[in-house]
């Protein structure tokens, strides 16, 4: 559970989930902790909005200061309940008489645990750490320092990710082609004349930027830009060719569950799986939501053809199929036929998204290596 919690504040949303009280008013701050391997103190912040409606956001404060959407919420008499689909959890539990505790069980995995919430004074609260600050949205950023070694060969698989901590930027079990394709949003078949250890040799990553502040997207693509051409001596070409692809197009009655951003454009988003075909996206693009796709996921490029302009956060459940987050290294079970399994990708996209996602022939950018090394160990 330990490892699972972490994993919540990766994939941290800044949403709010509707709800309507019915016969209490529970808005304001709830607060409980939960003991996970350590204790985790949760906050469950409640506001109440126009025509009594209420949205939520919780935050596993001891983990970092991102929040989670909680959706689903509901207080029949003293049953309370919601969820948190990004991370897969739920919480249940009763509304004691006084309206000031709420005894319930936090369930995420296969280990439901217990949380009492206790209404929280402005003498009892816990504060909120600050959220980290961004990098200027004009910073071109290169690593001060950075250091490149192999990764361990006897240390269990995980997918590739990049991750921040603090001023640190790192990634670990990195290929070549995970770099490329996250440096300059590319398919691995947008790689043309890449050597062959292009997969079979993996790396750790860990660097620290020249400018502070948590870059956004754009900027960790900069920063991995750098390291290609600091450490791996990177030299190459563009060109277009002709590839079969998948084209994302708006499905017939519109777009649907997409819900605009209130982040700015250069705050930080979120392209982030809680496992295989379980993704929070936030802050984004539908171009971006392409190249993520496409970086992670898919067998073939991807290419945005919805018009659409606007910065989003959504979330995308389906049952992968084997042809799915090969780049990533994860090895994919065949689809379930429990009646109760989630649809295929194409499905998903198509009922929770109100777009589709089809094979295309079309013209994409590739980029040929003319020069790229092995990086020494330092």
């Amino acid at each position: 559970m330990k490892r699972t919690m972490m994993w919540v504040v990766a994939l941290a949303m800044f949403l709010g989930g509707a709800l309507h009280a019915q016969d209490r008013d529970i808005a304001g701050d709830w607060q409980g902790t939960l003991k996970a391997g350590r204790d985790l103190r949760i906050v469950l912040r409640i506001y109440k909005g126009e025509n009594g409606g209420l949205s939520a956001k919780m935050y596993s404060i001891d983990q970092g200061s991102q929040s989670m959407n909680a959706s689903g919420m509901t207080l029949q008499g003293t049953n309370f309940k919601y969820s948190v689909p990004s991370v897969g959890g739920s919480y249940e539990g009763k509304l004691t008489a006084d309206g000031k505790m709420i005894t319930g069980t936090w369930t995420q995995g296969s280990q439901p645990l217990a949380l009492t919430l206790v209404r929280a004074t402005p003498d009892t609260a816990w504060g909120l750490p600050e959220p980290p600050k961004s990098m200027p949205d004009d910073a071109n950023p290169k690593f001060d320092v950075v250091t490149v070694k192999p990764s361990d060969p006897n240390r269990p698989a995980k997918m590739f990710s990049i991750t921040i901590k603090g001023r640190h930027v790192m990634s670990f079990d990195t290929n070549l082609e995970n770099l490329i394709t996250i440096a300059y949003g590319l398919h691995p078949k947008q790689i043309v004349n890449a050597p062959d250890w292009i997969t079979s040799d993996k790396f750790d990553i860990d660097g620290v930027p020249d400018v502070e502040g948590q870059p956004s997207i754009k900027q960790v693509r900069i920063l991995m830009q750098d390291v290609l051409a600091q450490r791996f001596n990177l030299a190459f070409h563009h060109d277009q060719r002709g590839l079969s692809a998948y084209a994302l197009t708006v499905a017939k009655g519109g777009p649907t569950n997409l819900t605009v951003t209130q982040d700015k454009p250069s705050a930080p988003g979120n392209f982030s799986f809680r496992g295989p075909g379980k993704l929070a996206v936030t802050n984004s693009t539908m171009d971006a939501f392409c190249a993520g796709m496409q970086a992670t996921v898919m067998d073939k490029p991807v290419v945005d053809q919805t018009g659409l302009t606007g910065r989003y956060d959504f979330y995308l459940n389906w049952t992968p199929d084997q042809s799915q987050f090969a780049q990533m290294g994860a090895k994919i079970s065949p689809p379930s036929d429990e009646p109760d399994a989630l649809p295929s990708l194409y499905t998903a996209i198509q009922e929770q998204l109100g777009l589709k996602l089809e094979p295309a022939k079309t013209s994409v950018k590739v980029i040929v290596i003319d020069r790229v090394e092995k990086p020494s160990e330092n």
